[in-house]
């Protein structure tokens, strides 16, 4: 092989192996941002024959999340918030944690829930869309209560703090949907409504290496 052969082929080589490189990069996968929940607060409001009842928890945890990779930077909020911005979260909420503040209704809520063999309650974002309002959000996913998965809409509403976001919102539901039977008291005598709200409030903050890259 002549000397001017040898250097066509080396940089025939280079070149493959630059596109070959770019393609590999192009589709790995961006790594999932260390998101967490700083502070957070779920509470189910319902009502019953004799008074309304509340059960609240402050147990929520991130188990996965995945912003698309175009969210990145000193601007990483007000990017996150646009729709089409968050392509997985996977929240959890330990049911058990779940405190009305009446023993008797918390033990009948627990049955009712199956925390045994059903621990959380899991929410598992499928899309996320522009919300009704002006800057609201809607937030498509699957939810799971007591082992039963239903799909539900939440309305949300975002508000940057310094370096986290405070998301709130509210959806209400039907136990019933979720295969559970409302709570029962007093041999019968004080039934539960199936209808409930949840309203929840979470802070979500991000490790400051990965939100300044």
């Amino acid at each position: 092989m002549t000397y001017r052969r040898f250097v066509h082929a080396s940089i025939t080589c280079s070149l493959a192996l630059g596109v070959f490189a770019a393609a590999l990069s192009a589709v790995t996968p961006q790594a999932p941002l260390p998101l967490t929940i700083g502070s957070g607060r779920l509470t189910i409001v319902g009502t019953s024959s004799v008074h309304d009842w509340t059960a609240t928890t402050a147990t929520l945890r991130v188990t996965r999340a995945q912003l698309a990779p175009q969210v990145s930077g000193n601007a990483l909020w007000d990017e996150a918030v646009k729709p089409g911005a968050v392509e997985a979260v996977d929240i959890a909420v330990a049911a058990g944690t779940l405190k009305s503040g009446k023993d008797g209704l918390d033990k009948n809520m627990y049955k009712a829930l199956k925390t045994t063999q059903h621990p959380d309650i899991t929410f598992r974002l499928a899309k996320m869309e522009a919300g009704t309002a002006a800057g609201t959000l809607k937030a498509v996913g699957m939810l799971t209560i007591a082992g039963a998965e239903r799909e539900v809409t939440l309305e949300l509403t975002t508000q940057t703090k310094g370096d986290t976001l405070v998301v709130k919102g509210a959806v209400p539901l039907v136990m019933t949907d979720f295969g559970i039977a409302p709570p029962k008291a007093m041999l019968g005598m004080i039934k539960t409504n199936p209808k409930v709200t949840v309203t929840f409030e979470i802070t979500l903050t991000v490790a400051n290496t990965v939100a300044t890259r």
